[in-house]
């Protein structure tokens, strides 16, 4: 990647110039255009899964079917319409249906769903209520396994979420949107000290291999896997029983994992799509990305227009005299934001950071960052640096090193 180099900032479009001489070439797969719109991917996914027969053949009309939704998918609303329809064509109708979310998480995606599911049951999972919480069972480690009530209660249940990377279970989706996700406030707080910002390899991370083995005791529940793609963008959809998970991030990788040949003094990491749809978890991602490549010491452009609220974790970081005092200060700490939060630390340790974002300057102090607004601002880092890579849509990236 040379010359004249365009990449989206949030949904608008920027330019730099990035000298043949400076550039460091990013070796992945080129992106390619979605097969299908997002209505399409899921339906025949449904109807396809790998490895197994459609959805329906495994429900009867009498089941309660508990569906657990990542709600920060792209077109949510109609990812969910479409789950809703292959249940209903099963004999399982809206009433029978709950839509289960993680702690916290926003219910907007309710006003997408038509008027035809409106007696679809929603819970947002509240890890401090006991009363929520059910008893599963144990683990080959011996850990007594406790999860939400109407999860651990239904007669059948449907994964519905994204695929990505994660600090704790090195995948994100899937199996950590149960565990720890779905869990009680104890486990959910012990499993994210299990931090690291590492590049997941061949072999499960331990949290990730605990979630398998809970999944399993969970009964057979049916995946339905998001890979993303650019900006809003799905990009896949695969479904399918738990040992499809595997083929998920196999096409995960295979979007989204990449090598550079050597360390560049900059690294450009831009973060594109709707910014209301960002957390400051994806910053971090993204800033982590480019904290694994490039030359100790040098430089970090994270560049998005969102502003996602901060956290206990992230409050912390802006209250540190710098980022070692505060990753100190996090590892004793137990904020549902810690590993978002940690990663940031892990980038700002690595090199200088530069943001742009919708924070107002004084934020992006307080983050260990220099704030910057503009192209040209980007373009003057790059004049003064020897090597350079973009990565784009960094914050859903895994670049490593090879």
């Amino acid at each position: 990647m040379a010359g004249t180099v365009e990449f989206y900032v949030g949904t608008q479009p920027w330019a730099v110039t990035v000298p043949p001489e400076k550039a460091v070439g990013l070796r992945r797969e080129p992106f390619a255009a979605p097969a299908a719109s997002p209505r399409k991917l899921v339906r025949d996914a449904l109807e396809k899964p790998f490895g197994f027969e459609p959805l329906r053949r495994a429900l009867t009309p009498d089941d309660h079917v508990t569906i657990v939704l990542d709600p920060t998918l792209p077109h949510v609303g109609v990812l969910l319409e479409e789950v809703f329809a292959h249940l209903r064509s099963a004999g399982v109708e809206p009433g029978a249906v709950t839509v289960l979310t993680p702690p916290g998480a926003s219910e907007a995606w309710i006003d997408d769903i038509p008027d035809e599911f409106a007696d679809v049951h929603t819970e947002v999972h509240d890890p401090t209520d006991r009363k929520k919480l059910a008893y599963l069972a144990s683990t080959k480690a011996g850990r007594r396994v406790y999860l939400n009530r109407t999860l651990v209660e239904a007669d059948f249940v449907v994964l519905l979420t994204g695929r990505g990377y994660d600090p704790v279970s090195g995948y994100a989706g899937a199996e950590s949107a149960v565990f720890p996700a779905l869990g009680d406030e104890e486990v959910r707080a012990g499993v994210a000290g299990n931090f690291s910002p590492d590049a997941p390899g061949g072999k499960p991370w331990p949290v990730r291999a605990e979630a398998a083995e809970i999944l399993w005791l969970l009964g057979t529940p049916f995946l339905v896997q998001v890979i993303r793609g650019e900006g809003d963008t799905v990009q896949e959809v695969v479904a399918g029983l738990p040992d499809g998970g595997a083929e998920g991030i196999r096409r995960q990788d295979a979007r989204w994992r990449g090598t550079v040949a050597d360390r560049p003094d900059l690294v450009i990491a831009t973060v594109s799509g709707d910014p209301r749809g960002l957390s400051f978890a994806d910053l971090a991602k993204a800033a982590a990305c480019a904290a694994r490549v490039v030359r100790p010491g040098g430089r970090i452009a994270i560049l998005t227009t969102a502003a996602p609220p901060l956290g206990e974790g992230a409050e912390s970081i802006r209250h540190a005299d710098d980022p070692a005092a505060a990753a100190r200060r996090l590892t004793k700490a137990t904020p549902d934001d810690r590993p978002a939060a940690l990663l940031w630390c892990f980038a700002a340790k690595s090199a200088g950071v530069f943001l742009a974002s919708g924070y107002p300057d004084e934020v992006a102090e307080e983050l260990h960052a220099t704030p910057i607004r503009t192209p040209s601002e980007v373009q003057r880092l790059i004049d003064a640096a020897t090597r350079v890579l973009v990565i784009p849509d960094a914050h859903q990236s895994m670049v490593t090193l090879g």
